[in-house]
């Protein structure tokens, strides 16, 4: 039986490292995993504080199940340079901060109570990925995923592989490839079993085969009525695998989907159909809680960039994600690009070896996803180094020959080394550099980029970011050009069949070090704030969808008078998937207008662009006249789908506070998101409000970061986090002018 339990409760944390932390246990914080080493402020703070020694200690009672098994414990990330102690003892060590690794406590333990010191450290160890130069993000010290005892018979299973071929036939085929962990290399003489059944177990076929060694292949043919997976219907099949033999007995099982993945000079193939990859990239970072949050929080993230924004591929910007995170992707259709650690430096020989083996461990805990479509084996925006990358790819297709690989770079006429030419092209916006010459373009031609005289498989992996930083609260000038900026690169991706998409930069702004961002630590890259609020240039791309799933009409505008430049509000994006919209100032309204299919014929939905010709004459009036309000009116077939209104003297009605759930998991540590925003009287959100709120929270949870918390943009977010307990947590949320808003939420 494979014993696996989550082993996050009832740990001691201490800052800093000593040697009496080794020797004995000493009274300290106590912590549940997943936790984060320094919670920093939002803002305005010394990445330095994380950037040192911490040390976590547990005491592990003898448990007469331990007797004749195999019993280790399984880290899930660990940030980073991790040294295990056991009762005194080094019994060993990992040295990445993004990949799970094993230590093994047979024959170790004493009967009675032994001592777990786990030291890990958060500097910027050069010679571990992705440190040893400058990089645009950090990197939060502590245990901050899950760690899991394992307790199994002396031959258990290790891992499975699951790979599938005749995938757009009726006859299907699927092999497993099941690795033993056998450490005391002992005979294998035994049997593995493999079921195959769909996500709700109903069966549907199974086998078996002998094993005689550590590994061994057993298929299934010709399986018929299977369905694919897919960006819209992403089916998931489940297949269990049971190894036994005279004295040992084991069963996992994993999750996985027919589909097939390619990147042609042509485009993208999905299931042999063209699919215009529209993605965006993510870091795992919350404020506060660093990197260290749980299962639903990442599962909201996967949501949000699918069924909010609208995306249909994320990139792991710039390191192997949260398997939680993975596992959403899998079961919602998000399509996924994942990468090795690094930042634009590669060094030494050791830290070469390192990063290639960051490959061999991210192909190996992630090759069962569907979702996952290509490994990043190059290190982001890095120099060319034949012999290493070279090996990178070699050690990829080695372990996985079903997916293409890609290197992510930003030179121009980098060696190819990849299956897929994967380009970071900030070329918008170097027009205003003072030595470029060039009119503004959107991207450039992959053969520019690529220095090659013909066409290959190529991807756009990053875009905009750092050539536009956009706060929420910016000037709206700003924040219309953002808007534009998107759009822009957008349109050129879907007008070339020869880029299989583009991933813009990025998901939500992040934290980083005093090198980058605007100062305050923030860099302002993201269509989403760091709470996962959007901007306007979110808009851009959840206007891309078909309006069959969701009716978007967002108008670029907090509708002012004075707030642009020489004041008014024209030209006026309004960001839609509808056919036509028509606007309303005041008594007047404008005509009926078509999407902008002159600026932008590309687009799947155009965005619409209101000028002073759409309403005569009398337009919006002139400054010092009375200020009117409006609507925004948006139809499909002639029949009106939406409706947005502005008022012309808009005031602070309401206090808005949206939990993402009002049931949370009481088994461990969960983490809900809770929005706050001051709305007006027709509903839209004051921008200008920047009053601050107090959070007051009873019950089975605690707030993430600050109960003191100051709006931007008229809005801001917290996280509560559940403490393993059954019970009501009630949040109340206290706005100076806006009174109070209680908000329950339960644990069960």
């Amino acid at each position: 039986m494979h014993n696996l339990v989550k082993y996050n409760q009832s740990w001691t944390f201490h800052l800093g490292f000593r040697d009496e932390l080794v020797a004995g246990f000493v009274a300290g914080e106590n912590v549940t995993l997943p936790h984060n080493a320094v919670d920093l402020p939002y803002n305005y703070f010394d990445e330095a504080d994380y950037q040192k020694p911490f040390t976590y200690q547990k005491i592990i009672v003898w448990d007469p199940a331990f007797e004749g098994k195999e019993v280790s414990l399984i880290f899930d990330g660990v940030m980073a340079d991790s040294v295990v102690y056991l009762n005194g003892t080094q019994i060993g060590a990992h040295a990445d901060g993004y990949t799970p690794f094993e230590i093994r406590l047979t024959g170790k333990l004493n009967q009675g109570e032994n001592l777990l010191t786990v030291k890990i450290d958060g500097s910027e160890n050069p010679d571990i990925p992705p440190f040893g130069d400058r990089i645009d993000y950090l990197t939060y010290a502590g245990i901050y995923r899950d760690v899991w005892l394992k307790v199994v018979d002396p031959i258990s299973i290790a891992n499975i592989k699951i790979e599938t071929a005749n995938e757009l036939t009726d006859a299907k085929s699927v092999s497993v490839r099941c690795d033993l962990y056998n450490p005391q290399d002992l005979a294998v003489a035994g049997i593995v079993k493999v079921q195959l059944s769909d996500v709700d177990g109903n069966f549907i076929s199974e086998t078996e085969g002998k094993i005689t060694s550590n590994s061994a292949v057993v298929s299934f043919s010709g399986l018929a009525d299977l369905s694919l997976w897919d960006v819209e219907n992403p089916t998931l099949y489940k297949m269990a695998v049971e190894f036994s033999s005279a004295d040992c007995h084991d069963n996992v099982s994993d999750e996985f989907g027919f589909r097939t993945a390619e990147f042609t000079p042509e485009g993208f193939l999905l299931n042999g159909r063209p699919l215009k990859i529209i993605g965006l990239n993510r870091h795992q970072s919350f404020p506060y809680a660093g990197y260290a949050m749980g299962k639903a929080a990442q599962e909201k993230d996967a949501d949000i960039m699918k069924n909010m924004l609208k995306c249909n591929l994320v990139r792991t910007s710039h390191y192997p994600q949260s398997k939680y995170f993975m596992q959403h992707c899998d079961r919602i259709g998000l399509l996924v690009f994942e990468e090795i650690p690094g930042w634009q430096h590669i060094g030494d020989e050791g830290w070469k070896q390192t990063s290639i083996d960051n490959v061999k461990r991210m192909i190996e805990r992630d090759w069962n996803h569907p979702s996952i479509i290509l490994w990043g084996v190059r290190i982001n925006e890095s120099a060319d180094d034949h012999d290493f990358y070279v090996e990178t790819n070699k050690v990829a297709h080695e372990l996985d020959g079903t997916r293409q690989t890609a290197g992510v770079r930003c030179i121009e006429n980098s060696e190819f080394l990849e299956d897929v030419f994967t380009m970071n092209d900030f070329i918008q916006g170097q027009e205003e550099l003072p030595y470029h010459n060039r009119p503004r373009i959107a991207l450039r031609d992959q053969q520019e980029t690529t220095g090659l005289k013909h066409n290959v498989p190529y991807l756009v992996t990053e875009y905009n970011g750092h050539m536009f930083p956009t706060k929420a609260h910016d000037q709206e000038d700003r924040l219309a050009e953002h808007v534009l900026r998107h759009l822009s690169v957008l349109n050129a991706s879907y007008g070339d069949d020869h880029i299989a998409g583009c991933i813009g930069w990025c998901m939500f702004d992040y934290n980083t070090h005093a090198d980058f961002g605007s100062g305050d630590r923030i860099c302002y890259h993201g269509v989403l704030d760091m709470f996962r609020e959007p901007k306007f240039a979110a808009y851009a791309y959840s206007s891309q969808c078909d309006p069959a799933d969701e009716v978007i009409l967002k108008p670029v505008t907090i509708w002012a008078r004075g707030e642009r430049n020489i004041c008014g509000v024209l030209p006026l994006i309004v960001l839609s998937n509808v056919d036509e919209i028509k606007v309303r100032y005041g008594d007047t309204y404008s005509e009926n207008l078509q999407p902008d299919r002159v600026n932008y014929p590309y687009l799947p939905h155009p965005p619409f662009i209101l000028n002073l010709e759409h309403f005569g004459a009398e337009g919006m009036g002139e400054w010092g006249l009375k200020w009117e309000g409006a609507e925004v009116i948006g139809y499909i077939d002639g029949k009106e789908v939406a409706r947005h209104e502005f008022s012309r003297d808009p005031q602070p009605t309401t206090l808005q506070v949206e939990p993402d759930e009002t049931i949370i998991s009481a088994d461990d540590q969960d983490d809900v998101r809770l929005m706050v925003r001051v709305l007006d009287q027709v509903g839209n959100v004051m921008p200008f409000f920047n009053q601050r709120i107090h959070v007051e929270v009873n019950g089975p949870a605690s707030i993430i970061g600050p109960s003191e918390l100051s709006l931007r943009a008229g809005t801001t977010g917290f996280w509560l986090r559940s403490n393993g307990q059954k019970g009501l947590i009630s949040a109340k949320v206290i706005g100076e002018r806006l009174g109070i808003v209680n908000i329950e939420i339960q644990a069960q």
